[in-house]
């Protein structure tokens, strides 16, 4: 699906669960031809994300709706600062209101969250990514909100990237083993063969690290190491030209120090599944 055909559907859920059969207090308190204006405003500073999906809400319920973005996604902004105006029927503004405001916080807050680490970072060639901890149904969202902050994408799911890990290892038999079975393997016809695939493998120590670099992996996911075992692996990786991505346990006030150790990607799960997000309110004007 693409991230349009995902916002519609995405809309429509949202809305069939906050509205149902109708907004019965709108209902008894506004006329059906009273109009009105309202200002999306943001209450504190952050990367705004989310308008298109926001706007989408309001013409779902309502066609003659405006909904006028006054900044675009991945703008930083200031407390106070006016991102939206919208103006119609007064009934369909307040009836989408909180569906609107939430898609527009959470990933506001996505976005502003995965600024603050891409700034912690800048200077020492890592690139943050993203992962798949994600709400269930909001991934395609969650990691658009990741690049309008300066993230970059992970894996969009199983199916599009190899990336062999703890489990995968013991199940197969070790790190040899489970190499040798993807490079072996191949995919579902009408899939791009695994062997043309790059091989991602985690390791969660340098014994693991050594025999990945002579297995020839793409990339070593180094998973929960101590900086000075990082270093020690990212060197080993250097010499032998492949790709390494640092895990596990990183945090805004460590970010900067995993970085020096020379590591090219960091990947961070909080990016989507702890982001809080960004206040934003809908004020009548």
């Amino acid at each position: 699906m693409s991230i349009k055909e995902v916002t519609g559907f995405l809309v429509k859920l949202a809305l069939a669960e906050d509205v149902g059969p109708g907004d019965i207090t709108t209902r008894a308190l506004v006329g059906k031809d009273r109009r009105a204006g309202g200002e999306v405003r943001v209450k504190e500073n952050g990367v705004v994300c989310g308008l298109a999906i926001a706007a989408e809400v309001f013409r779902h319920l309502d066609r003659r709706v405006r909904f006028v973005p006054k900044v675009k996604d991945g703008a930083p902004v200031k407390k106070g600062k006016v991102i939206a105006v919208v103006s119609g029927p007064a009934r369909t503004i307040l009836t989408g209101e909180r569906t609107a405001l939430n898609f527009l916080q959470h990933l506001s807050g996505i976005a502003t969250l995965t600024r603050k680490y891409v700034a912690r970072v800048k200077g020492q060639g890592s690139r943050i990514l993203d992962t798949r901890k994600t709400i269930p149904g909001l991934r395609m969202l969650e990691k658009y909100a990741v690049g309008c902050g300066g993230g970059t994408n992970h894996r969009l799911g199983l199916h599009d990237a190899i990336l062999i890990k703890d489990n995968h290892i013991k199940l197969a038999g070790g790190i040899g083993q489970a190499i040798a079975r993807v490079k072996g393997s191949s995919l579902p016809a009408g899939r791009q063969g695994s062997r043309d695939k790059k091989i991602e493998v985690e390791a969660k120590t340098l014994a693991q690290v050594k025999q990945a670099v002579a297995l020839k992996a793409d990339r070593i996911l180094l998973d929960n190491m101590t900086l000075k075992t990082l270093r020690r692996a990212v060197k080993l990786c250097k010499k032998a030209r492949i790709k390494t991505e640092a895990s596990g346990g990183v945090n805004l006030a460590n970010v900067r120090a995993i970085a020096r150790t020379g590591v090219d990607y960091i990947s961070i799960g909080a990016l989507t599944h702890s982001a809080p997000a960004l206040d934003i309110s809908l004020k009548i004007v």
